[in-house]
């Protein structure tokens, strides 16, 4: 005897009948049949196995336990994201666009690992033994005594992990996994959580750290609900765009790391390696003589990063003026244009405004306020601005400049790139040597110093 019922494929929610809307997430057309084995006794979630009860034994929290051991993966870049290597018995989950380098990096990192001496297993899901070991070939990493397997059957994997007993464990991916326990295609909620849960369970008895890799969504998100993420200990976003050739490692979840740390990698003809220079990836080779053009000094977890941002202010042709923004908020660059014109008489409001920041980087720092303003302004003024400048401040709706973190790490930054001048809020460090430091009080005060002919 079984019953159906119809399950969000983007929330996990359960409802008895189809419906057109989700009611738990508000998604359209993503409910999808699935069935449940009931017993006479009602209906119950299958098993997978045999729970065996017994006793529980409670440990006190300032206990003498060592913390876990690290494994380092030898490189810098991906070691710094998860806080210093990979934790033992840990399950960590990585999302990222098909053709973005996930399975190459994660090919390079066991393959690292495996001559290093520990056991490492590699198991697709996608790709056969042949593909895997042609990639591997290309990489240079062909000689690695990784153990590869292709199986999408959770049983079969969890049985032969159990044998093997190794101490790294790639799963390519977590979405083509499926378990003979449930009525239900791979890919669905159902499939993505079960199989989530025994790979997460079976870490955390064996001692091996497991790393699953997962599908996004058209918006970005990782494909499955989100107690998968809630279940493992680590999440990582790996972004990039085709047409450049680096990759960022984004950590969103940790549970023994930061998740503000980034890990940037350029792509070449034998894999992802870690960026040297990573400040150079995102500022622009090119000298604009027109403005529009003005670098922010960010920070990423620990790391300071020099980004370039650009706009083009230009002539509206239609009634309703045009804003197009890649890498920023669009509601920060509506606040930005109010308090412009509002406090400082610039007037955009009529005109058409472009803003992009180079290189794909993603500005979510409020101190890019004044790197933006800066662009914004050069561009409508049509002058060149400060050369070898940066900008970094966030800016209050009354157009004053508020201080921001950690000013001495983007200063220092600046100056050893070969930047000379800096434009912060006051208040910030001043010797710096090398650089010329400009204190900015109010947005009114950046307009008169780089721009007096852009106010109305």
């Amino acid at each position: 005897m079984s019953k159906s019922q119809f399950v969000c494929q983007s929330c996990g929610a359960a409802h008895k009948k189809w419906s057109g809307r989700c009611d738990a997430c508000g998604e359209w057309n993503t409910l999808t049949e699935e069935t449940l084995s009931a017993t006479p006794g009602g209906l119950k979630a299958p098993k997978s196995g045999t729970t065996k009860s017994g006793k529980v034994e409670f440990t006190p929290l300032n206990g003498e336990q060592e913390p876990p051991a690290r494994i380092v993966m030898g490189v810098d870049e991906l070691d710094r994201v998860f806080g210093g290597g990979i934790v033992p018995s840990s399950a960590t989950l990585i999302g990222g666009d098909p053709g973005i380098g996930k399975s190459t990096l994660l090919l390079q990192v066991a393959a690292r690992l495996a001559r290093n001496g520990l056991k490492t297993v590699y198991v697709s899901g996608e790709e056969a033994t042949a593909q895997i070991q042609d990639r591997a070939r290309r990489l240079k990493v062909a000689d690695s005594p990784v153990q590869l397997a292709t199986e999408t059957d959770l049983r079969k994997v969890l049985s032969a992990l159990k044998t093997a007993k190794p101490d790294f464990v790639v799963i390519d991916s977590i979405q083509t996994m499926w378990s003979d326990s449930l009525d239900a295609a791979p890919g669905s909620v159902s499939q993505v959580r079960a199989c989530g849960q025994e790979l997460t369970r079976w870490a955390k008895k064996s001692g091996a750290a497991i790393v699953l890799v997962g599908h996004v969504t058209k918006e970005g998100t990782i494909a499955g609900p989100r107690v998968v993420e809630h279940m493992v200990d680590a999440v990582f976003y790996f972004e990039g765009e085709r047409g450049h050739q680096f990759r960022i490692l984004r950590a969103v979840k940790n549970r023994f790391g930061p998740t503000d740390e980034i890990g940037i990698f350029e792509m070449h003809q034998y894999g992802l390696a870690p960026a040297k220079e990573p400040s150079a990836l995102f500022l622009s080779s090119e000298d604009t003589q027109t403005g529009g053009a003005a670098v922010f000094a960010a920070m990423e977890g620990s790391r300071p990063v020099l980004a370039e941002v650009q706009a083009l202010v230009a002539p509206s042709a239609y009634g309703t003026p045009r804003r197009s923004i890649v890498g920023w908020d669009t509601n920060r660059l509506a606040m930005l244009l109010a308090v412009l014109e509002s406090r400082c008489g610039v007037s955009l409001g009529g005109r058409d405004v472009y803003l992009s920041v180079a290189g794909g980087y993603r500005m979510t720092e409020p101190a890019g306020d004044l790197a933006a303003a800066a662009a914004l302004l050069t561009s409508a003024a049509a002058n060149p601005g400060p050369s070898k400048a940066i900008f970094f401040g966030e800016v209050a709706l009354s157009g004053a400049i508020r201080p921001v973190a950690r000013t001495e790490q983007r200063l220092k930054e600046a100056a050893r790139l070969g930047f000379e001048q800096a434009f912060v809020p006051d208040g910030s460090p001043t010797a710096i040597e090398g650089l010329t430091i400009t204190p900015i009080k109010r947005l009114s005060d950046l307009v008169e110093l780089i721009a007096p002919e852009a106010a109305s």
